[in-house]
């Protein structure tokens, strides 16, 4: 029998746990709750646990039993989203513009109903098992703060998975693969300082809106005239603010926008063409243009041997018919891959089967693939750490 069978009771209990960090959601950093919340439910299972690393993040540590072996981290993020919940579920969010709209809601439930598993199985556990909370996914550079916060000298790892939810992927199904799988992101603002007067003199003014819209017109070149064909870019000019009424030439403006790729060559030779191309179109409409670039995302690699260890377990325990051993590369981004830049591991997609995008208004999380993002930790970290025949599926 597989760790799929969940009793009714328990998948009432961890709905219900889900919806209520859905109903009350918190930003990066500011998960004060939500950690507190996820503390008391590894406490009172018994599970010791530590607060505050990265901030808000939580470290849970389940020691095995059964003698020495690996230690097994195991990521679930925490924060939310500042997008305003577009949703008439009983337990939408009570706090304006901020939702789960990436369903790190589910992600903490999951990784709570295996720990609960593991808890009741530590008898069989070779090793320990280190369950991580994170905080501040969504850009705020969660990963590193914990990382800095010397996550792995206190709480050592051999290896680490972790999982997203996929709305575009049918229930239960899973995707793992190796090498890369998501891009890195550098986020930019580029001030474009000109000289503001009167509507009616533009003669007399260097127009500073004007010379950003040439500029973000010119940045969309960047990768269709200097990014090879075969390698996988992305350049988005996502703001534009300048001025601030009708009769009035803004006198500044600013860009903002996001530029993913895949490979570290691709990614410094893109960052220069865009600060040559601001300079340029920026100083031919008699303007200065000053450019912020910031690493935010670093590319996300599944290490080939953990990748095929995922691939195995969801092979065991949903069937191969229901696995991808060979999924497309994404431009998201997504800061595990600084995790995994640190301990080898592997990140997996596990498909919800229902409702819209990630980061829609209208997201809504799957509660049905509890059971499966559960499963999928609780046999794998059993793969690694269990006594011969303790893997459920055997």
């Amino acid at each position: 029998m597989t760790s799929l069978a969940f009793t009714a009771e328990e998948l009432r209990y961890l709905s219900s746990l889900r919806q209520d960090f859905h109903a009350h959601p918190e930003l990066g950093f500011e998960e004060e709750r939500t950690s507190q919340r996820v503390a008391e439910e590894l406490t009172k299972i018994g599970i010791p646990v530590t607060r505050g690393i990265g901030k808000t993040g939580v470290i849970g540590v389940i020691e095995g039993e059964a003698g020495p072996g690996r230690s097994i981290g195991l990521r679930a993020d925490m924060d939310a989203l500042p997008i305003h919940e577009e949703s008439n579920l009983p337990f939408r969010s009570t706090v304006h513009g901020c939702f789960h709209g990436c369903g790190h809601d589910g992600h903490m439930t999951m990784l709570i109903a295996a720990a609960r598993q593991l808890q009741a199985r530590k008898a069989e556990i070779c090793g320990r098992i280190v369950l991580i909370f994170q905080p501040a996914e969504e850009g705020r550079g969660g990963a590193r703060a914990m990382i800095a916060d010397g996550l792995f000298q206190r709480f050592p790892c051999d290896e680490i998975y972790a999982l997203h939810n996929a709305p575009d992927r049918d229930l239960g199904k899973i995707a793992v693969g190796p090498g890369p799988v998501s891009a890195s992101a550098d986020f930019f603002d580029i001030d474009i300082a000109g000289n503001g007067g009167h509507a009616a003199f533009p003669h007399r003014t260097v127009d500073a809106g004007l010379a950003a819209i040439a500029i973000a017109q010119g940045l969309h070149t960047i990768v269709s005239r200097n990014v090879d064909p075969v390698d996988s870019a992305v350049l988005s000019v996502t703001a534009m603010t300048a001025g601030s009424t009708y009769n009035v030439i803004p006198d500044t403006a600013r860009l903002s926008g996001t530029i993913r790729t895949m490979r570290p060559d691709v990614r410094k030779s893109m960052a220069e063409r865009l600060v040559a191309l601001a300079d340029s179109i920026a100083a031919g409409y008699g303007a200065k243009a000053t450019v912020d670039i910031r690493d935010v995302f670093s590319t996300l690699v599944n290490d080939p041997l953990h990748a095929a260890i995922v691939a195995d377990v969801a092979a065991k325990l949903v069937g191969e018919d229901n696995l991808d051993r060979k999924p497309p590369i994404v431009m998201t981004s997504e800061d595990f891959a600084d995790m995994l830049l640190q301990v080898p591991g592997a990140y997996f997609f596990l498909g919800q089967g229902q409702g819209a995008a990630l980061h829609n208004p209208r997201y809504a999380f799957n509660d049905a693939v509890i059971p499966f993002g559960a499963s999928m930790f609780v046999e794998v970290a059993m793969d690694r750490c269990g006594t011969p025949g303790s893997v459920g599926w055997n």
